[in-house]
């Protein structure tokens, strides 16, 4: 690897992933004999103040996202391979993968997306030590069983014995040379090599040798190393550095309240493309579905940072951490409910406090007749339940716009809940939106409803017919306006009610409820939906203007 030991940021520098991240300890041992830190650091290893921690996070300079949750180290991978090409940077990326995580399907779509996109920059490493925690993987030492699903999926595939460090670098020097396919190397070796007594037995998986019996095998390793230690000079890294993430303004949306309806959903759109044009590290991930989330309209006006990863979301996201890790502020968008697949590629990003924009359209029963499989009803309990996660969830054209301009200021993870149906347009193009802050569009004293998307129009609605309610637009899920909400809650006798196209737990009355510190009444989904027409189900589902109106008046 091209890398400078004493700048383990340096954009310049190869890449290293540790993708089977309970394999710590080497990587941290590694880095303290580069010289990056003293090797009696090694010794505070899982301790509470100390960033060796039992799997990889950030915290350390040298590795670019959290690992340990197996499966998504490749998918990183292939996102920084991407950014590497696009700024026609020379820098490799090298990934480490376990044998029992290719049982992982991450890993599939993974390399299905980096053959498709023909990264030969892009090496991966699987150490086939044929055993995993409990057993054996499913195909122990058998290296023409990887080697065939390997090629089969389009990688040039090595088979060495990864014992053998000559083998091994001629293989990474051969991945070099290989053009137009990225490279797997299906490294065979033992679990607990040159232990007497320990060699490739089961059931010693995370546990250390006790004291008696690694005083002798250090011993040992020692000896050898004295008897084979060469000088080590680091390669450093040549070329110019990429540019560092930046946000940008877009200026002001091309709608105000005289506008026609415009759906959430194609507002974020036409707000990604001009950000796109305005920013050259915005890169957009689509899922298949551009023609529905309308992030067609960013492949227009930036073709080469559009990204195609199609009906494969954990990739996507894994895709939009590694392009994060290597400086761009990647937007991923599809449906809402779709993110249930890669929720955990979304929790590892929020350990990793990555600088991913994730876009949920789609959301709730109001896409109507598709039915429940594409109603996104849990979103907001799965991201505003990772603490450092911004969920905006706009209600009109303006709003959203002004979200995804407010996403890419904010240097962290960040989901946008849009919606399918075509909403009024309420804000001037000219209105100011902010991350933490609600709107109060209209106030009485009978009861505080809190409402966002198309639901709010639903209170707007039902305050037309009783103008005795204050409505609040919560617009900023997480963090949330603690302030605004307790002074309407007050103003309002304490009575509040929450309405939200979203299941009833872990969405915005829960939110709300927190928030004001007490209990809410919440008008929410609290059934499996039913395919129908998008008004029929807010009527149905206890979520219309007319449940609001029976709630206020109750």
């Amino acid at each position: 690897m091209r890398y400078d030991p004493k700048n383990p940021r340096d954009p310049r520098n190869d890449v290293f992933i540790l993708s089977k991240g309970h394999a710590a300890p080497i990587l941290y041992a590694a880095w303290a004999e580069a010289g990056l830190f003293p090797r009696d650091e090694l010794l505070k290893l899982r301790t509470l103040g100390s960033n060796l921690e039992g799997h990889p996070t950030p915290r350390l300079p040298f590795v670019p996202v959290a690992t340990g949750s197996l499966g998504q180290g490749l998918s990183v991978g292939v996102g920084m391979a991407l950014a590497a090409r696009l700024d026609k940077s020379q820098r490799r990326i090298y990934v480490l993968m376990g044998d029992g995580e290719s049982a992982e399907g991450s890993v599939w779509e993974a390399a299905h997306s980096a053959a498709y996109q023909k990264l030969d920059n892009l090496c991966a490493t699987i150490d086939v030590n044929r055993l995993g925690q409990s057993g054996e993987t499913m195909e122990g030492h058998d290296m023409e069983a990887y080697r065939r699903r390997f090629e089969a999926f389009g990688w040039n595939a090595i088979v060495v014995d990864g014992h053998d460090v000559d083998a091994l670098l001629d293989a990474y020097h051969r991945a070099a040379e290989t053009p137009h396919r990225p490279t797997v190397v299906l490294a065979r070796t033992i679990k607990g090599h040159g232990i007497p007594g320990e060699a490739d037995h089961n059931g010693f998986h995370g546990q250390a040798l006790d004291k008696a019996k690694a005083d002798k095998v250090i011993a040992a390793l020692e000896k050898q190393l004295g008897q084979n230690g060469a000088t080590w000079t680091p390669q450093l890294p040549t070329g110019n550095p990429a540019q560092s993430a930046r946000p940008t303004a877009v200026g002001d949306p091309p709608w105000s309240p005289e506008s026609q309806p415009e759906a959430t959903r194609k507002a974020f759109a036409m707000a990604l493309a001009a950000l796109g044009k305005a920013n050259p590290l915005v890169v957009t991930l689509d899922g298949d579905v551009k023609n529905s989330t309308y992030t067609e309209e960013f492949e227009k006006v930036a073709p080469e940072r559009f990204f195609e990863m199609f009906i494969a979301e954990q990739n996507m996201v894994g895709a939009a951490m590694g392009l994060a890790a290597a400086q761009k502020i990647p937007f991923a968008a599809t449906f809402a409910c779709f993110f249930t697949r890669a929720y955990d590629f979304m929790r590892m990003a929020a350990i990793s406090g990555s600088n991913i924009k994730l876009v949920g359209t789609h959301a709730g029963i109001s896409i109507g007749e598709d039915g429940p499989s594409q109603m996104g009803l849990e979103d907001l309990a799965m991201t505003t339940a990772q603490p450092d996660f911004a969920v905006f969830y706009p209600s009109d054209a303006v709003s959203a716009w002004r979200a995804v301009e407010l996403a890419s200021a904010i240097h962290g993870p960040v989901y946008i809940r849009t919606s399918r149906p075509k909403t009024p347009v309420i804000y001037p193009s000219t209105e100011r939106f902010e991350l933490g802050k609600a709107k109060v569009l209209r106030r009485g004293d009978r009861a505080c409803v809190v409402a966002a998307g198309v639901t709010l129009f639903e209170a707007l609605k039902a305050w037309d017919q009783l103008k005795n309610f204050t409505v609040v637009d919560l617009f900023s899920v997480q963090p949330i306006d603690v302030d605004t909400l307790r002074e309407c809650a007050r103003e309002c006798g304490g009575r509040v009610i929450t309405v939200e196209d979203h299941y009833v737990h872990g969405g915005i009355g829960d939110a709300v409820s927190l928030a004001v510190g007490g209990p809410v009444q919440r008008l929410a989904v609290r059934d499996i939906p039913h395919s129908g027409k998008p008004e029929e189900l807010l009527e149905h589902y206890g979520i219309s203007a007319k449940s609001i109106i029976a709630a206020v008046s109750a």
